[in-house]
């Protein structure tokens, strides 16, 4: 239903009463005229008022002097709607918890909440005494594996001229082929750890361990959460930053079993914010729940919204309205009309 009426049957007695106070002025207006009038003629029997007696007719004067303006009554569809209440959260796509690969101590910290981050962007360095032990095993398997390449390109040399058996020859080159899977072993685990190629590839042409840690940002967002200080020494299952892109937010809200039937996938919806009351922020429903709360007897309800000057918030109370249709045919009256 639009703004400007509201339906017939919830006006009509309204009409009705209004009809009859008029009715009853002027009844009143007629009776005091009368007052003034001899009153001792006979009284003449009237018959019972008919149906069309008990109209009331106003010429076009009377209905500029009363202020009174006509409308025709409307039929179309009338539409209402039903509010759920409902939080905001992070879109759990574009939100992630950083946490270290590698137990560490803190060395430096580049970032902190509420700073807006780009993909690969420093956000702490990490000392870890593990990762230089790793390191070395890597450089070690490197040393090595030059130095089995080195003994069986002799030994090739030397099977050539006769100077050593195949046995031997073959005996090197296996020893050169175990030493080239340990140093892919060692490399792959520094990859492993979160050491970049760059990184690796320093490491190789430099032999020397730095043991150091960058921690990234996965992704473009913001930092919404810090729990990671200078010199305290980390373990892998902390985390230590949350990185969400705010761009677009989940708002989250719970249906009764009653409504259920007025919610559907891809649905446009309006939420309504408890911080900003005087404003609607479109969104579509991206999730409908497969199953009820046992508890609540509500089914879960998701719906994108998007949020480019990051008004909407993670936490905040929200009103998630749907608007269903009642009537597609119903008869309304004009809602200046009910008073």
């Amino acid at each position: 239903m639009g703004n400007s009426h509201v339906p017939l049957d919830n006006a009509r007695h309204l009409v009705q009463a209004c009809s009859r106070s008029l009715m009853i002025c002027v009844l009143l207006a007629g009776g005091a005229a009368c007052e003034n009038k001899a009153t001792d003629t006979t009284p003449v029997a009237q018959n019972p008022p008919s149906a069309a007696s008990r109209l009331l007719h106003l010429t076009a004067e009377e209905l500029s002097r009363m202020q009174l303006e006509l409308s025709p009554v409307a039929q179309g569809e009338i539409l209402s709607h039903r509010e759920f209440p409902a939080t905001v959260q992070a879109n759990q796509n574009e939100l992630a918890e950083v946490t270290a690969l590698i137990r560490g101590r803190v060395v430096k910290v580049h970032v902190d909440v509420g700073q807006d981050v780009k993909k690969g962007t420093r956000l702490a360095l990490l000392h870890s005494v593990d990762l230089g032990m790793a390191e070395g095993e890597h450089l070690k398997a490197e040393a090595r594996l030059e130095e089995a390449e080195r003994s069986h390109g002799r030994a090739r040399e030397l099977y050539e001229n006769k100077a050593v058996s195949l046995a031997e020859l073959q005996r090197r080159e296996a020893a050169m082929k175990a030493a080239r899977a340990e140093s892919r072993e060692t490399r792959n685990r520094l990859e492993l750890l979160g050491v970049p190629q760059e990184e690796i590839e320093r490491l190789d042409r430099e032999h020397t361990i730095k043991a150091d840690m960058p921690l990234r940002a996965p992704f473009d967002g913001r930092v919404i959460t810090r729990n990671i200080t200078k010199g305290e020494v980390v373990e892998t299952d902390q985390t230590l930053f949350t990185v969400a892109n705010l761009t677009d937010v989940w708002v989250i809200g719970n249906v009764p079993e009653k409504d259920i039937r007025f919610i559907r996938k891809d649905q446009h919806v309006n939420v309504v914010l408890a911080a900003y009351p005087h404003a609607i922020f479109g969104g579509t429903i991206t999730y409908v729940g497969d199953v009820l709360d046992p508890a609540t007897r509500t089914m879960s309800l998701r719906v994108t919204v998007s949020n480019p000057e990051r008004l909407l918030k993670p936490e905040m109370f929200a009103m998630i309205s749907v608007y269903t249709t009642s009537s597609p045919d119903a008869l309304s009256v004009p809602l200046a009309a009910v008073q």
